[in-house]
């Protein structure tokens, strides 16, 4: 294939799932834009516990990503008891981690009280995880059973799921949170009923199209039954994946702990600071995704020269969104920032002002995030997990948190000083998985050995 087929081919894969990431993020972010109207510290108390549900979603959704490469690589080399297999024993894993986590998400007030957040904002996202909390094993499912269509190129149905969820969450906050339609006004506690809602909508719809779209797998044809093998396989490939992902959301949970040292207006602020900078990572994360499915591929067929070109390709496009954004941030903060805020709300001036440096550094490690979740997405493809964990532990905990404690602390310099350390972490570990792909991995790939780690 030419560049210019591996870019078709590529976005064709990689549209639909970059629409899909923006489709899920967008739950998410609705959640924070309609309780900054509601409330300041309502969005504050969103920020800590949607940030405690997520760390733990990421980390068990390392087995959701192990089944992509693996599908892909099977389908492509025609192994369809194999799909069967690992896709199976993935949701296995997964539930048996929603499980494992479910405790902390429905007790959460006294161990965020106890990393030091103010009591009120605290006892809140106790209140919001209480009830969101329950979402994290329909959200698991979810993410295993997108990463089986992606890997079997079925992206588009993908995408729709997600934006129907997209609709019944917009339509939920805007009763529950405000008590509009003669429902109650619950604020933070009515974003969590939606959220609920949206996961158990969206595991459903996805495993009514899986059963009727793909009957030639049988995924769930007698499901309780263990595959001890294939969960073994998905397990050694996904815990380094999930490792990995916890670190750096990790990082970015510290952080959120770190600002809410600072006080409630600078908690909110990088918020809706964090909000802004995720939804442009979504296109990268897309496209890694993506490069993941078309390594694997490439990998089931044996094809080393293809993996290479449609690499160049991929990375590129990630480049070029990377310089995009960062105009968008240093150019735009405050109408970035402002949409987030209620023209009344007495404390918006006040927000925007601790926002707008936050902006600023965003743009700049968003070149980093960019730079690693590629790699990330290349190694995945190729099973290359093991190194890129260790990688990623020391970028971001080693030099990351430190620096971001250093800088915001003891230099004082507040919020922009902890973000400007989020993005030298991000830049080591961009680095250093890149020069891991394309000095260590794809050249033993070319020679035909197995990828090491």
């Amino acid at each position: 294939m030419t560049l210019t087929k591996h870019a078709r081919a590529i976005l064709a894969l990689g549209l639909p799932l970059i629409g899909s990431n923006v489709a899920q993020f967008a739950i998410t972010l609705t959640d924070a834009v309609m309780l900054g109207w509601y409330d300041v510290e309502a969005l504050a108390a969103e920020v800590l516990g949607g940030t405690m549900f997520f760390v733990l979603f990421i980390m068990g959704s390392g087995f959701a990503q192990a089944v992509m490469p693996m599908v892909a690589e099977a389908e492509a080399a025609g192994a369809t008891v194999q799909v069967r297999r690992v896709t199976r024993m993935g949701m296995w894993a997964s539930l048996l981690f929603a499980v494992l986590v479910l405790p902390l998400l429905l007790f959460a007030a006294p161990v965020l009280r106890g990393l030091g957040q103010e009591p009120g904002t605290a006892d809140l996202a106790g209140q919001y995880l209480g009830v969101a909390g329950w979402g994290i094993v329909p959200a698991l499912l979810v993410m295993v059973l997108k990463s089986y269509l992606a890997a079997l190129e079925r992206t588009k149905v993908v995408l729709w799921v997600t934006i129907g969820a997209v609709v019944v969450n917009v339509v939920a906050n805007y009763a529950l949170i405000f008590g509009h339609w003669g429902a109650p006004e619950m604020g933070i506690r009515g974003a969590a009923v939606a959220s609920m809602l949206v996961q158990l909508v969206s595991v459903l719809l996805l495993v009514v199209y899986v059963i009727r779209a793909t009957p030639e797998h049988e995924l769930f044809v007698r499901f309780w039954r263990p595959d001890w093998e294939a969960l073994g396989q998905v397990f050694r490939l996904g815990w380094p994946i999930g490792i990995t992902s916890l670190a750096e959301v990790a990082l970015f949970a510290a952080a959120s702990l770190m600002m809410g040292w600072l006080g409630t207006l600078s908690l909110a602020a990088h918020g809706i600071a964090l909000q802004i900078a995720s939804l442009t990572f979504m296109v990268h994360l897309g496209l890694s995704n993506a490069a993941t499915v078309r390594a694997g591929r490439a990998m089931g067929r044996g094809d080393a020269a293809e993996l290479k070109r449609g690499a160049q390709v991929v990375v590129g496009m990630s480049l070029g969104m990377s310089l995009l954004t960062l105009i968008g941030f240093l150019g735009f903060p405050e109408l970035l920032l402002g949409a987030f805020l209620s023209p009344t709300e007495p404390e918006r001036l006040a927000v925007i002002a601790v926002g707008v440096p936050l902006l600023a550094a965003a743009g700049l490690f968003q070149l980093a995030d960019s730079a690693q979740v590629m790699a990330l997405g290349l190694l995945r493809g190729v099973r290359d997990t093991k190194v890129p964990m260790v990688i990623a532990a020391v970028s971001y905990w080693g030099i990351g948190m430190p620096v971001s404690y250093g800088l915001g602390f003891g230099l004082g310099w507040g919020g922009f000083g902890i973000w400007a350390g989020l993005a030298m972490g991000l830049a080591c570990a961009g680095l250093l998985m890149t020069l891991r792909f394309w000095r260590v991995t794809l050249p033993r790939i070319e020679r035909g050995a197995p990828p090491l780690g």
